[in-house]
């Protein structure tokens, strides 16, 4: 799923004939003398600019000139890179993608980016091109009037050095994202778990993976009956998904599971959500889809783990068969469960994932889901919340988080928390009071993840984005995909 096609050329960026090319300046760009080679090159105009502070540099700003001097481009794409002290590989990423953003309402332009320095590793090429796919995706699938937003049809990456293996990459994990993203975008009706299961399917048979699709019969035969009572609800029979990754060569024995939730859509079963903002309730599947797209990316990748994803999914839905407030159920890990609401569903579907993963002999265990509302109100839509029973294996996700430019933050999960869950009829209940609510979800998640190295992710504010980016479409972000693929590559 690549948009654009990238070459490398040796040609300095004001030989190149395109519809733009794209510079990077910095707030502190030669001092005063903005612009190094190309302040002559056009006439002093880039230093001027900076004179008049009409461009400074500034992180993510932009400004575009028409017929520049010294360029055979038909334009000239200034941006800022900030402080130098400070531009990193995320920053290159999101810069890239304020590229192609500005440039993709004309009409496939072909777009020369001078890559800082001339030179280049296989990292930065790398994020170049994540950056860009992901800024030229776009969610309109369902839209039949054409749209202003043309896109952009090919890179000329100006570089001294050989790119190919960072455009392959690139191109891999941006492929995956933008993968994921395109799943969380299908509307309920579209999506059903049978469908996500067929996509799946095809996208391991594509990507040469294995996979097993477990359908109801055999999901009651393992006893998952947290999965299967909030699946009970809807006529949309439930799915669980394997996928397995196996390197061909490995002395690692360590066996990663990922774990993500995929409601394709959830109603709130019998305690029903209010109407207001319930259409976005189609990407309550974007943890189980940022797996799936990990998955993807690790055929591409290669890394020397085993990795299993395991993806519950089911719509959860009211109707005279749904599962009720005060119901209890016996997960597959023998635990039972009073389910006081049943919009706590996530969890449910969850626990018995996660069971399943150790029995297929994973020994790190990760999951992602839109879990609660109440990570939004600790942290809002910048960061997830990280939730764990080992700090030294979130530690490392963290470090691959930070590398790759995803914001987490780890959160507490004292052992005081497991009261809020207690039940006068049974083990646990699925829900604790109104306080804390991501912390008593992560303690319900971890009675079933222990006593395994486990990481729960809460995506809930990060998985879509509500407006525009200066380098990012609104819509589906595709969250996880890149700390999961930096994280395996390292174990």
């Amino acid at each position: 799923m690549v948009s654009m096609t990238y070459e490398p050329t040796r040609a300095v960026i004001e030989s190149v004939e395109a519809d733009a090319a794209v510079l990077i300046l910095f707030e502190d760009d030669d001092g005063d003398r903005p612009g190094g080679r190309f302040a002559e090159l056009t006439g002093g105009l880039i230093p001027e600019l900076y004179a008049r502070k009409e461009f400074a540099g500034k992180f993510l700003s932009k400004a575009l000139i028409h017929r520049p001097a010294g360029f055979r481009a038909e334009r000239l794409l200034l941006i800022g890179g900030g402080k130098t002290s400070e531009f990193d590989l995320p920053c290159l990423r999101r810069v890239s993608g304020v590229a192609v953003r500005a440039l993709r309402a004309t009409a496939k332009p072909t777009v020369a980016f001078d890559v800082p320095g001339h030179k280049s590793s296989e990292s930065e090429i790398q994020v170049i091109v994540e950056g860009m796919e992901l800024a030229n995706y776009k969610i309109d699938t369902y839209k039949t009037i054409d749209s202003d937003d043309k896109g952009v049809a090919g890179i000329l990456l100006c570089t001294q050095e050989s790119v190919e293996a960072g455009i392959l990459r690139g191109a891999a994990i941006a492929g995956a994202q933008n993968f994921t993203r395109g799943l969380v975008n299908e509307p309920g009706n579209i999506l059903t778990p049978t469908e996500l299961a067929a996509r799946a399917t095809s996208m391991a048979g594509e990507s040469g993976l294995d996979i097993e699709v477990l359908r109801q019969e055999q999901l009651e035969a393992l006893k998952m009956n947290t999965l299967l009572g909030v699946a009970q609800g809807s006529d949309q029979p439930p799915a669980l998904m394997v996928v397995r990754y196996r390197p061909q060569h490995t002395t690692s024995e360590h066996h990663l599971g990922l774990i993500g939730k995929a409601v394709t859509f959830d109603t709130g079963g019998i305690s029903l959500k209010p109407s207001k903002d319930m259409h976005e309730m189609k990407y309550d599947m974007a943890g189980g889809a940022a797996m799936l797209g990990a998955m993807r990316a690790f055929s591409t990748m290669r890394p020397d783990v085993a990795v299993t994803a395991v993806v519950p999914s089911v719509e959860n839905m009211p109707s005279a068969r749904a599962q009720r407030p005060g119901d209890i159920v016996t997960s597959m890990s023998g635990q039972t469960v009073e389910v006081l609401n049943t919009d706590a569903e996530g969890r449910l579907i969850l626990a018995d994932a996660l069971t399943y993963a150790q029995e297929l002999g994973c020994t790190h265990l990760i999951d992602a889901a839109t879990l609660t509302g109440s990570i939004v109100v600790a942290l809002g839509t910048l960061r997830v919340g990280a939730f764990t029973n080992n700090e030294e294996w979130q530690s490392r996700l963290l470090a691959s988080a930070d590398a790759v430019g995803e914001k987490m933050w780890p959160m507490p999960l004292d052992d005081e928390y497991i009261d809020e869950l207690k039940s006068p009829i049974a083990d646990f209940a699925n829900i604790g009071s109104r306080w804390g609510g991501s912390i008593t979800a992560a303690m319900f998640l971890k009675q079933f993840a222990d006593p395994l190295p486990w990481v729960h992710l809460d995506i809930a504010g990060t998985a879509w984005q509500d407006k525009d980016a200066p380098d990012l479409p609104k819509g589906p972000s595709g969250f996880g995909v890149r700390s999961l693929v930096d994280l395996a590559m390292k174990m």
